[in-house]
């Protein structure tokens, strides 16, 4: 399979899954991954990324294949406009 192909047979559900597996080390059936699955797993999401990832974020791959870097200064931005979202519950001892 070349890497059109892998690309086109990636959906977002196979890319979902494959990068909770190189995050968590494991498949979703809780199965460990070996070295070898991580490595090409790593490689499908990075390629999948270069194609679909229109809004990276720090540190990954952008649409086009160029790693993507966002300053302190702009993530502190993003998290700052988003800030809203953020469900605050104060704890009484």
């Amino acid at each position: 399979m070349n890497v059109e192909q892998l690309l086109n047979a990636m959906t977002p559900e196979v890319y979902e899954r494959l990068n909770y597996a190189i995050e968590t080390g494991r498949w979703l059936d809780g199965t460990p991954i070996t070295k070898e699955q991580r490595d090409s797993c790593m490689q499908a999401v990075m390629l999948y990324q270069s194609k679909h990832n229109h809004e990276a974020q720090h540190m990954s791959v952008a649409a086009g294949g160029e790693v993507a870097f966002k300053s302190k200064a702009e993530l502190k931005k993003q998290f700052s406009d988003n800030e809203a979202d953020i469900l605050r519950v104060k704890v009484e001892d």
